[in-house]
Formats: structure tokens, C-alpha cells, sequence
């Protein structure tokens, strides 16, 4: 495995199939300054072309955070160019995530706040430490969640709850994350990465091409009337079914054994 340079705000590996991304500003809670960003979007383009690698985590060096937001202290001189400017950097960057066409799960070690929340947003799944803590703070120092929180956030876990979290700038613990559905699965501090790879290999173990259209169903769909989604979903069905992989787990399930998916 090639050695990694600590010094990258972004550190990459891959092992087996999945490539891991993390977050590497550990002394500042791993808040995310511009060149993060840029780093981030230029690792998940040559991921997307890289067709040995099929399942992306994302998480945050040290024990403490995830990310624990953007980097205050440049928007605190910046000017109202400068503030949307780095704010559509990373709208750019997290729509990589939503449209790499791989499953993407951020492994939450620590705080997950403000612009540090809105990335793991992004992502297809979300799995946290029982000593996380999840919010957007950005009311309470005048700020709006604009790097996609006020979008996805309500997707997620629906208007209320989001108007809840976003209005009060309240942070909530991992359990109340996974009542409101914002996290899908909690677990120790000891058994994140493990359990997170566990949860990818599970996903990673169905038919590729399967995944890929469910997942862009779900996610186009949502912008998309109630007519216009199911009709989306019913054209993925019939492109599915072309492919070998589908003959492949319906004559499988048939003959009750297991499929052997190729991703054809």
C-alpha cells in the first residue's frame, strides 16, 4: 500500500474495494477550510473513473470529530462574495457524493456540526459513534446552513425535525440521530470502521448495476412529482432486467441458491 503524507488535508487509502477519505485537520476538529474541499471533489472525481474501487467512507482523523463544521475564522473577514463563493465550493464537492454512482457512508467518530454535518448529509448512509454528537449550529452565530443543510436535511428527517435542529442550533446525541433517521446505525468507538466496512461489503455483496439505478432512483426521484418518481423507478426495473446479473438473481431465487453477481 502506497505510504500516506500525513500533511494532506484529505488522506486516502484503499483496501479491497473500498476507498477511505479522511477528514485530516484533527487539531481544529478537522474543520473544512477551501483546500479541503478541493481536495475532496478532486479524490471523489478520480474515484469515480477508478473502476476498482466500488464503496467509498468518509470520516475524520482522531477520536474527537468527524467535523465540527467549516472554518469560522476565514468567514468571520471574509466578504458576502467570498462566504457564497466557498459555499458553492462546497455544494460542488458534496454533490460528488450524491452522484458518484458508488455507495458512500460516513463513519461518524466524533462531532459532526454545521458545513462537517451537511457533508455527511451527502452521503448515501450515515453509521456514528454512541459519543457523537450531530447538529447545525449556524443560528447561533448568525449563519445559515448553507452548504445544502437546509436542503437535505429536511429530506432526510422530514420538515419538522429539520426545522428543530436548524432553528434552535441544538446538538443531539447519536441515539436521538438515529430516532429521527438522520444516522442509520450506532455503535462503540472501537467497532466504527469495522462495522462500517461490514455494513459497505453488505451492500457491495447485491447485483452492481441493481444498486447504482436504486440509488439514483431514490435520489432523482426526489426531485421529481410523486407520478414522474414511481415511473422513474418503473424505467430502472425495465433497464435492470436487461442486464445479466438480473437473470442471474431471479434464476437464482428460483432454484433457491445463491446468486454469483459479475456486475454485468
Amino acid at each position: 500500500m502506497k505510504k500516506i503524507r500525513k500533511h494532506l488535508v484529505v488522506l486516502f487509502k484503499k483496501k479491497s474495494g473500498i476507498a477511505c477519505l479522511t477528514l485530516n485537520r484533527p487539531d481544529v476538529l478537522n474543520t473544512i477550510n477551501g483546500e479541503m474541499l478541493e481536495r475532496l471533489a478532486h479524490l471523489l472525481d478520480s474515484i469515480k473513473k477508478d473502476d476498482t474501487v466500488h464503496a467509498v467512507i468518509i470520516t475524520g482523523a482522531g477520536e474527537r470529530a468527524f467535523s465540527a463544521g467549516a472554518d469560522i475564522g476565514y468567514f468571520s473577514t471574509a466578504s458576502p462574495l467570498e462566504v457564497r463563493s466557498r459555499a458553492l465550493l462546497a455544494i460542488e464537492a458534496y454533490s460528488r457524493i450524491e452522484n458518484l454512482g458508488k455507495p458512500v457512508i460516513a463513519a461518524i467518530n466524533g462531532y459532526a456540526l454545521g458545513g462537517g454535518l451537511e457533508l455527511a448529509e451527502a452521503c448515501t448512509l450515515r453509521v456514528a459513534v454512541t459519543t457523537a454528537r450531530l447538529g447545525h449550529p449556524e443560528v447561533r452565530i448568525g449563519a445559515v446552513a448553507g452548504w445544502g443543510g437546509t436542503t437535505r436535511l429536511p429530506r432526510l428527517i422530514g420538515k419538522g425535525r429539520a426545522a428543530d435542529l436548524l432553528l434552535t442550533g441544538r446538538m443531539i446525541s447519536a441515539e436521538e440521530a438515529l430516532s429521527f433517521g438522520l444516522v442509520n446505525r450506532v455503535v462503540e468507538p472501537e467497532y466504527l470502521m469495522k462495522e462500517t466496512e461490514s455494513f459497505l461489503r453488505e451492500i457491495l455483496g447485491q447485483a452492481p448495476l441493481a444498486v447504482k439505478m436504486t440509488w439514483e432512483a431514490i435520489h432523482r426521484g426526489l426531485d421529481m412529482s410523486l407520478d414522474e418518481a414511481t415511473r422513474l423507478g418503473a424505467d430502472y426495473f425495465g433497464l435492470v432486467a436487461t442486464t445479466d446479473d438480473f437473470k442471474e438473481g431471479t434464476g437464482a431465487f428460483i432454484k433457491k441458491q445463491n446468486p454469483v453477481y459479475t456486475g454485468n
